[in-house]
């Protein structure tokens, strides 16, 4: 369909997992890329794939914590391609534990690396995009940001910080042609999920009516939506895709 056939596209956190499909979905519709990731190894190795598959991509090293780092990575897919069309704010890390145990650096990391880093991606991103009078942000929450997860005090609310800045930029940008809307995953099958013990996969599944986990296409054709003409007229908006997950 070439839904973002000329458009370049970001996407932080893209070396694997939801990252990494949503950057096949793009690539797949026609978006010049830029892989951002930590790992700049994993990242090299999925551009390289992508290319192969002819793609138009490089991959970039960035630590979202690092305000050089984003200005940097926003700089690099500007002069590379001319345009900073869409970014996909990813990036993420759990470090999960009960309120008893966790420590004051696991609350500080996730939160640096969910929120902080996302409000950097929207800033960098937005001072680009308003030259440009257009211009999508799609972040990366968690259904875990609706409904709080027990051992994840920090992920809960650094996913729910997340809700609320989507909601306050679009506001912000609105005017400037710019759009800005969240996704909400619920269960995604995962090297992460799937490392859970059998019982508590279980359990999770059962609390979700579609009876099954979601692939991680299924949260990159969402992130395509949000990042495309199809959703032009929507803006501050969450989506749960979640298979009714915590409805």
């Amino acid at each position: 369909m070439d839904l973002l056939n000329g458009r370049s596209a970001i996407v932080t956190g893209a070396a694997q997992g939801i990252g990494l499909a949503i950057a096949r979905v793009f690539a797949r519709e026609g978006a010049r890329l830029v892989l951002a990731d930590l790992n700049t190894e994993a990242a090299e190795t999925a551009a390289t794939e992508l290319a192969g598959e002819g793609a138009d991509v490089t991959a970039f090293q960035c630590d979202v914590t690092s305000e050089a780092d984003v200005e940097a990575l926003i700089t690099a897919c500007d002069t590379r391609y001319g345009s900073v069309d869409v970014l996909v704010n990813n990036a993420g890390i759990t470090r999960d534990a009960t309120l008893r145990k966790m420590t004051s650096d696991q609350f500080r990391q996730v939160m640096d690396v969910h929120l902080y880093g996302t409000w950097l991606g929207m800033k960098y991103a937005s001072l680009r995009m308003r030259d440009q009078q257009r211009g999508a942000i799609v972040n990366i929450s968690s259904i875990s940001g609706k409904v709080g997860l027990p051992g994840q005090t920090n992920y809960s609310a650094a996913k729910a910080g997340i809700v609320g800045m989507t909601k306050a930029g679009a506001k912000e940008l609105a005017h400037l042609g710019v759009r800005v809307n969240a996704i909400q995953p619920g269960l995604v099958r995962t090297a992460m999920t799937e490392a859970l013990r059998p019982e508590i996969w279980a359990e999770k599944l059962a609390g979700v009516p579609m009876g099954r986990a979601a692939e991680p296409e299924e949260i990159g054709k969402a992130a395509l939506f949000l990042a495309s003409d199809l959703s032009s007229y929507m803006t501050g908006t969450v989506l749960e895709v979640t298979g009714g997950r915590h409805m």
